[in-house]
């Protein structure tokens, strides 16, 4: 059989020693079609990103790069701008058919904190080979808000697959005929494609754009702080804004995205010829996203919009990224916004969940 594990075979790897940590893993990390990824104890700030590279391991690339380690124990700020790399709790002894892929999880994206896996012997970031056996690192860059972290936080999330497990467009076409994973018209090419809405029903409000000052967000509180001390309000009188290089904007799809329980997806940024902005950070959808028992639609996703080099119209309804759907290979025994607690399940436009409503 091929796909991604569910839930449940996740557990099942727990309890044979292929996922382990250097404190038991705990039954809250484990989700629809993923596993959460804690922090350890120390951060060691680096001069700059980098890749493992075949045949090396972190702990001799971070000889080369560390300026200074700080300790977590009791709390510790990383800062806006600057590059970490921390050892993660788990580490993997993967059977020689299971590869793994890493993301950030929702409320990481949100806020335009960026974190990568790293491992042993790696030549690209959030990519793990079938068979890896080793720890695994975070490397975190926070972009526009400087954060406390403590140990046992869960930036990033992995998912685990048995050999090749995505949909062609012709299935996914199939598919939405039979369960549609959009409201309205399907733009499949490469996968499905989603596009910004910038003419929302009653309101010119479209997103938020990060304030570039600001105080410093503690990742364990939530619905704690006053979002207008962290963000500006972005308007569209007339369906469309512009997008200022570097500025970090929190906008909506103009779908509701449907992923059944039996597939599961990774949001890709769009091609880089549609304009000076990407459309990623938190990438995972996990099976049962913006379903219900009535096998109804109902979730928009959420587009953290980083702009580049020049400054760039965005239209509504334009295409600004596109979903990768992928086949489970069990249905998970639990789903997204049924009974875990699901922080995005029916969401609009909405900021992390660290921001009063």
């Amino acid at each position: 059989m091929t796909g991604v594990l569910s839930s449940q075979q996740i557990r099942t790897m727990i309890a044979a020693g292929q996922l382990t940590g250097t404190s038991q893993i705990t039954p809250e990390q484990v989700q629809p079609a993923s596993l959460d990824l804690r922090l350890g104890s120390v951060a060691y700030r680096v001069r700059a990103s980098f890749l493992t590279g075949a045949g090396r391991t972190v702990a001799e690339r971070l000889k080369e790069f560390e300026m200074h380690r700080i300790d977590l124990r009791d709390g510790a700020v990383l800062e806006k701008g600057c590059v970490y790399v921390i050892p993660l709790m788990e580490s993997l002894a993967l059977p020689k058919s299971v590869q793994a892929v890493a993301n950030a999880k929702s409320s990481t994206g949100r806020l335009d904190l960026l974190t990568r896996m790293i491992t042993d012997g790696g030549v690209e970031f959030d990519r793990v080979a079938a068979g890896y056996a080793g720890p695994l690192y975070a490397e975190v860059c926070p972009r526009s808000f400087s954060v406390l972290v403590r140990p046992g936080m869960r930036l990033n999330q992995i998912r685990l697959r048995n050999g090749q497990a995505v949909l062609t467009d012709d299935i996914l076409h199939a598919l939405h005929a039979t369960t549609p994973l959009v409201d309205g018209p399907a733009v499949i090419n490469d996968g499905l494609g989603f596009s910004v809405d910038l003419r929302p029903i009653g309101s010119t409000l479209v997103g938020y754009r990060a304030k570039p000052h600001t105080g410093v967000i503690d990742l364990d509180l939530i619905g704690h702080y006053d979002p207008t001390k962290f963000w500006e309000h972005v308007h569209a009188e007339d369906g469309h804004i512009i997008l200022d290089p570097g500025a970090f904007y929190i906008l909506v799809s103009r779908e509701t995205v449907h992923i059944p329980p039996d597939y599961a997806a990774e949001m890709a940024p769009y091609v880089a010829m549609v304009g000076e902005f990407r459309v990623h950070y938190a990438g995972f959808f996990d099976p049962g996203f913006g379903h219900d028992a009535a096998g109804g639609l109902g979730s928009r996703g959420v587009l953290e919009v980083r702009c580049h080099e020049a400054p760039f119209v965005l239209e509504h309804g334009q295409i600004v990224g596109r979903l990768i759907y992928e086949k489970m290979e069990t249905v998970p025994d639990q789903l997204y916004g049924v009974g875990i607690a699901s922080n995005y399940q029916g969401q609009g436009l909405k900021l992390s969940k660290h921001f009063r409503a």
